[in-house]
Parts: structure tokens; sequence; C-alpha cells
């Protein structure tokens, strides 16, 4: 029994011991990463306040690399993707799940064609981290399985904020490479003029957006949120793989120019909208629907101006707990196109009449 626990003590030293820090030098921090010792645990933006890097930062496969900022600037060239990696196929994408990163405690990456372009991982975290000016977008996840982005600040991406998504790569299919069950928890995307969404998620299920924030300029969308499986907006999504969606708490500070939220998701998912605060007035929808079992509930400031649209004929909403402006099913003002504040906008072929059948409201407020 001494032995034994002698052996398991030395062992678990060993395995401590063989864990690593090092220090990013200023002058190669591609270079350093493209030859990282494989000892290396944690890596440290520590040797300067400000770091530069014109290429690709391209992440080394590992069971968990920290990449420690230490409260430094990052600046990116024009043509770099940020910290990134290489996947080949989807059969390559399957094993590199067995690998995991936290990205954490930048004071600023600035620049580049993205600042995170994460494929391939499972239970990854980015933290306390601020993204500037990246040309594309700030922080792309593609195959991302339970990924955390948490405490993040994205300010004038050139088009998209944060972006979850399936893979893209060959054998990379809607139904078998999603970001599912992923995490925002407390992230603002402060829009460019040329922005045009500040979240996007995208064939992944499960994804769970709490205590965010989309404001400065105008973006097309503040949510985009869709299971097309081909990218095809213009009829409802069918990916039998997508389930759920839930946003709460969220604050948007802008007029979006064709809606707050877009939502095309399979008949049957359930997008779950609570507490969302529209500040100001509207001129586009808060909502545009497609498709899904959409969940208002506390929604409890509603602009006399604020409205949903719909593409279909039998939206599938309900709402509860919420401003009696909501109170679609027995409103005072309706025509063939609009009940109350639902409006059957740009209808898809063969949907001509709106249809309450499928719109519940409880416990509205008085």
């Amino acid at each position: 029994m001494i032995r034994s626990t002698l052996f398991l003590l030395s062992f678990s030293t060993a395995l401590v011991t063989s864990a690593k820090d090092y220090v990013v030098p200023v002058n190669d921090v591609a270079g350093f990463f493209a030859k990282l010792p494989a000892d290396a645990t944690t890596v440290l933006f520590s040797a300067s306040d400000v770091y530069r890097c014109n290429t690709d930062i391209v992440l080394p496969p590992r069971p968990l690399l920290v990449v420690d900022g230490r409260g430094a600037k990052l600046v990116l060239g024009p043509n770099s993707n940020g910290f990134t990696m290489v996947v080949k196929d989807q059969k390559e994408a399957m094993s590199r799940t067995l690998f995991r990163y936290t990205i954490r405690d930048f004071g600023a990456i600035e620049g580049g064609r993205k600042a995170i372009d994460l494929k391939a991982t499972l239970s990854s975290t980015i933290t306390n981290c601020h993204f500037s000016g990246q040309s594309e977008v700030a922080i792309d996840l593609r195959f991302c399985l339970m990924t955390r982005v948490q405490n993040v600040l994205v300010t004038k991406p050139g088009k998209l904020g944060i972006v979850l998504r399936q893979g893209d790569w060959p054998g990379a299919t809607a139904t078998n490479s999603q970001s599912n069950s992923s995490v925002l928890d407390q992230c603002r995307v402060y829009c460019s003029s040329t922005t045009t969404t500040a979240f996007m998620v995208l064939n992944s299920g499960g994804v769970r957006m709490t205590d965010c924030i989309s404001e400065g300029l105008a973006p097309h969308y503040d949510v985009f949120l869709s299971a097309a499986m081909d990218g095809n907006e213009e009829r409802p999504a069918t990916n039998p793989v997508v389930k759920s969606f839930h946003c709460s708490n969220f604050h948007v500070e802008h007029k979006a120019t064709k809606a707050s939220f877009h939502v095309n998701m399979p008949v049957k998912a359930v997008v779950d909208l609570q507490n969302i605060y529209w500040n100001g007035k509207q001129t586009a929808p808060v909502l545009r629907y497609l498709g899904g079992q959409v969940y208002l509930s506390d929604i409890g400031w509603w602009d006399a101006g604020f409205h949903i649209a719909t593409r279909v004929s039998a939206p599938r909403i309900h709402v509860e707990r919420s401003h009696s402006a909501l109170c679609i099913v027995g409103a005072k003002n309706i025509t063939p196109t609009q009940v109350g504040v639902l409006r059957l906008v740009e209808p898809l072929p063969g949907n001509a009449q709106l249809s309450v059948d499928h719109v519940r409201v409880i416990y509205p407020a008085r």
C-alpha cells in the first residue's frame, strides 16, 4: 500500500513538473507558436505591453493550451486571421475536438481580418478580452462545442461581431459540425457603420446568450439566428438537429436597419427570448420570423412603434408576462396582413393571409 502510494505521488509529480509556462517573444509571435515546445501548457504575453503580428497565429494541438494576454495589446496585420488553426477535413476536425484553448486577458487585440478563428474544439474559453477593428469578424467559431465567450468587448467590427457556426471544410455539413451548447455571457458588440450583424448563430443548437449588449451605429441585425442548412433565407429552416436557442437580458441601443432579431429555425425548435430591451424607437421589426417556436417573456418595455414581422402566414409565437401591446390575440387593429403588432411582411409564396391560430398570450401585463 505504501509502495503504491509513493508510486502515485511520484507519477502525479511528474505530470505537474512536465507542464511549463513560456513567454511569447516580442518580435516573432507566429514563429513562436509554430515551434511551441511540447511541454508548453501556458504562454504569456508578458515581455511587452504591445505585440505585433502580420500573419496568422496558428495554435498547435494541445489537450489544453492557455494563452494569457497579461493585459497586453496585440496588433494584427490586415491579412491576419489572429489565433487560428488549419483543419484539412471533417475526419481531422473530429480528432481535434480532443484539444481545447483558453484565450484570456488581452487589453486589446486590434486589426486583422479576424482576432480569433477557432475550429473544431470542445470546451474552449475566450475570456476578458477587447477586440477592435477586425475587417471581417472579431470572433469566428466553427464546430466549437461547449465554448464559453465571457466578458468580451467587440468594438467596430467591419462586418460581423461574434459568430458561432458549423464547419465549412471538406466533409463538414450543417448536421455534423455545429457549435452546439455554447455560451455568450456579458458580451458587448459596439457596431461600426459597416457592421452587418452583431451576433450570429448558424446551424447550432443549445446556444445561450445572457446579459449581452448591441450598441453603436446601426447594423442590419443585432442577432441573426438561422438553421437554414443551405444558407437560403427565402424559406423556413429544416435542420433536424437544431433544437433550441436562449437569449435573456439582451440590451439594444440603436436601430437595426433590417431587424433586431432574425429568427429562422426548424418548426419544433424552441427560441426563448426573455427580458429583451430596445432603448428607443425602432423602424425595422424587433423580430423578423420565418420559423421556430418563439417564446417571448418578460418584455416589459414596448414602444408604440414596435412591431413583429412574419414571412409565413401562421407563425408559432408564445407571449408570457409581457407588455399589453403584445396581446396579439383579440387585438382590435385587424387586417388580412396585420393583427395588433404582428404583421405579414414580404410573405413567402403561398402565405397571403395572416393567421394567429398558433399564437398564445398568457399573463399579460395590464
